[in-house]
């Protein structure tokens, strides 16, 4: 019986992430990776698959995740291999009043394959407020608004910044996060929400017309998930750029 795929699942390494600006980002990644099995090959894999991560710890980026693969398809002389990295990715924020500084966490992932098909998809996890146009009419005072998560995935033709992904969707939202805020950090993000009112089928139809707008930005999918206030479900909406009319 030919197998026709090998690999390791969940490894969690410390590496390090090009900001950019520049700097590395020291984080922890949960890497998965998988390659097909010549008929030739029955086992001795692991080792390929586990050196080849801890060579590799130093410096992540878009660019060294295909060399990587590279390396582990012709180690393993497989026709293609692939590679799933998430980490957690902070960035330094500022309160939009008083200015406080504090780090911002976001979920992103390096997915990619080498082989019989080359494709590099970037996905960042972004928080955001949403606030409900409806509640906001109908009502005397006030308005219900929620937080929500924005999944978008890119394929790119250029290097893309994950920062400028995230800055994609948050502008995009009623109004951003922000890990810590002061009292008049507060009244601004409210009302800043109440002033920006959307259901998440416009937060995702904003985010499509700036991904649509980005030069580099070939391929992409958004899902939006608002985690409602005053309903027990959530609400959802998404895009996928291939199911788009193009442009004549």
């Amino acid at each position: 019986m030919h197998i026709e795929e090998v690999g390791v699942r969940n490894i969690q390494l410390p590496v390090k992430i090009k900001e950019k600006g520049g700097q590395p980002q020291h984080t922890i990644a949960t890497i998965s990776m998988r390659a097909s099995l010549p008929a030739s090959q029955q086992g001795g894999c692991i080792d390929t698959f586990i050196g080849i991560l801890n060579r590799s710890v130093e410096a992540f980026s878009v660019r060294r995740f295909r060399e990587i693969l590279t390396q582990v398809r012709d180690g393993l002389q497989s026709k293609s291999a692939s590679m799933e990295m998430t980490f957690p990715y902070f960035i330094e924020k500022r309160a939009p009043v008083s200015g406080t500084a504090s780090l911002m966490e976001y979920s992103c992932t390096f997915a990619g394959t080498v082989g019989e098909r080359d494709e590099m998809v970037i996905t960042v996890r972004v928080p955001v407020t949403t606030l409900c146009p409806c509640s906001k009419e109908i009502s005397e005072h006030g308005a219900h608004n929620q937080r929500a998560k924005v999944v978008l995935n890119v394929k790119a033709d250029k290097l893309v910044w994950i920062e400028d992904l995230i800055a994609l969707v948050e502008q995009s939202a009623s109004c951003e996060l922000y890990a810590l805020l002061k009292r008049p950090d507060e009244k601004y993000v409210t009302e800043k929400a109440y002033n920006n009112p959307m259901f998440v089928e416009d937060v995702v139809r904003k985010v499509a017309v700036a991904a649509l707008a980005h030069t580099d930005i070939r391929w992409f999918s958004a899902g939006v998930e608002s985690f409602e206030s005053i309903h027990k479900h959530s609400a959802y909406a998404f895009v996928d750029s291939d199911d788009m009319p193009r442009a004549a």
